[in-house]
């Protein structure tokens, strides 16, 4: 019997939520080892170049998969059409940056970017080979077989990152390590996907889908400036040792919130898809996500501020001190990216993705002048002012949602506010209650166990529905949209 839609979406949630709860806590097991071997200036240098990396990886893909997943039925010959036109991306962006490399190190005044630069490059042209087969698996929500590849990719490259690290290679090994893991993804997708590429190319459907791809691809170079302004104006007014520090912060509170995040990219966009024609099931579904998102995003990532300090020195030890409060102030606006991904997801599910184009090249142009009129102020200014920035693009997604799904700024507020207040108050009430606790480790557990135990007792005596909800999903019962 073929599987509804409720039990694909709750199968996919289940896989996609396993695949990043696990690659985060593999993410920073192994995170943990290089943060106490490797130092700020290695983790800086890794930081300077990733944006060029993540820039090539969009314009390789060119918005495909998500054009891809956008289709009510692609045939072989549109997958096969992706898969070449990667792979000639793919190598002809490696053959640019590799001799861009110099231009690269002289932005930084660094000269050992430039082999580094070369180097770490390599893996956008791994991730060519894969890219259809990624997005084959995505479109037809085969969350375990993505999460299989994922947890398997992200503990090989770790253990040989962490080997590499030990044994003294520096930077490279974090170089290294990613490299392994988009190679070993691409090789699992090949053997988790039954869809084969042929010789026969005809990119007939890259230019049927180049108008909808197009503003795709635009908006994740923009979305990957958004996320790397900092580390690029850091590395360069700065030093790769204060670039370390804030890319420690900014990695530790995207492990944190990717968890929930990876877990509602897996499903939101397949699953908006395939009701967009029914509107007032796609209402009911969009409020869904958003409550189950709020319900554990605040916890989370506020939480996850209140014990940045205990964490980082327990961790990673007190030479990342540094790190702690930019790490709190990250942790504030972690909380809303979820958000913002379900309802940015739903824009895409309509078909708007110059709605998302543009979103995304406001966001980002205010991003970079904010930053460049205030990095004179300091790194915490400037974090603390990019987060506020990015809290207020909630209200942003919210009034082009609200325009393509009737979904009203009183349900938006009647959706979250309750949870993110809950929130504050039961981890307010907790740091009182563990003031006098000294020993780093205590503290931390103290905080964790109390802030869970009150939050989950809030919840239960308010009688909230998607408390309900969670606890019949993770027992795998069925729930209802």
């Amino acid at each position: 019997m073929a599987e509804s839609l409720k039990e694909k979406t709750a199968k996919g949630l289940f896989w996609g939520g396993m695949n990043n709860s696990v690659q985060q806590l593999l993410g920073l097991l192994f995170g943990i080892i290089l943060g106490r071997i490797l130092s700020p200036t290695d983790y800086g240098m890794i930081a300077m170049i990733s944006v060029f990396s993540l820039i090539a990886t969009e314009l390789q893909t060119g918005g495909f998969k998500t054009a891809l997943t956008n289709l009510d039925d692609p045939s072989p010959n549109d997958y096969n059409a992706v898969f070449w036109f990667n792979i000639l991306m793919g190598s002809g962006l490696y053959v640019i940056l590799f001799f861009c490399a110099p231009l690269i190190a002289a932005y930084y005044h660094t000269p050992e970017l430039i082999p580094l630069c070369r180097y770490a490059f390599l893996g956008f042209v791994f991730s060519s080979f894969g890219a259809a087969q990624s997005a084959y698996l995505f479109k037809n929500l085969r969350a375990k077989q993505q999460a299989k590849a994922g947890m398997t990719a992200v503990l090989l490259s770790s253990t040989i990152g962490v080997t590499m690290a030990w044994k003294g290679y520096s930077y490279w090994a974090l170089a290294t390590q990613t490299n392994i893991y988009v190679l070993t993804c691409t090789l699992l997708y090949w053997h988790y996907s039954p869809w084969r590429p042929s010789w026969h190319v005809d990119f007939t459907p890259i230019k049927r889908m180049f108008r909808f791809s197009s503003k795709i691809l635009v908006s994740g170079i923009l979305t990957c400036i958004n996320n790397s302004v900092l580390n690029i104006l850091l590395g360069r007014y700065y030093s790769a040792q204060a670039t370390g520090y804030y890319n420690q912060a900014y990695q530790w509170n995207t492990k944190c919130y990717y968890m929930l995040q990876g877990m509602l990219t897996q499903v939101s966009q397949p699953v908006m898809v395939s009701i967009r024609d029914d509107h007032e099931r796609r209402l009911r579904v969009l409020r869904k996500l958003m409550r189950f998102t709020a319900f554990i995003s605040f916890p989370l990532l506020f939480g996850f501020g209140l014990v940045a300090k205990e964490l980082i020195v327990i961790t990673i030890s007190e030479k990342w001190l540094d790190s702690v409060q930019l790490l709190q102030l990250l942790c504030i606006s972690g909380a809303f990216m979820p958000l913002n991904t379900v309802m940015s997801n739903t824009v895409i599910s309509c078909g708007r993705s110059g709605i998302y184009l543009w979103c995304t090249a406001v966001l980002g142009a205010l991003q970079v002048l904010l930053m460049i009129s205030i990095y004179p102020l300091g790194i915490q200014t400037m974090v603390a002012a990019n987060v506020a920035l990015n809290i207020l693009w909630v209200f942003v997604w919210h009034y082009f949602t609200q325009r393509l799904t009737g979904y009203r700024l009183t349900m938006l507020l009647k959706d979250i506010i309750p949870f993110a207040f809950v929130a504050v108050a039961v981890l307010a009430a907790t740091y009182e209650i563990t003031r006098w606790i000294n020993a780093p480790f205590a503290l931390m557990m103290a905080k964790i166990i109390i802030a869970a135990l009150l939050y989950y007792t809030v919840m239960k005596i308010a009688r909230v529905r998607i408390l309900d909800d969670c606890i019949d999903f993770l027992l795998r019962r069925h729930t209802h949209y």
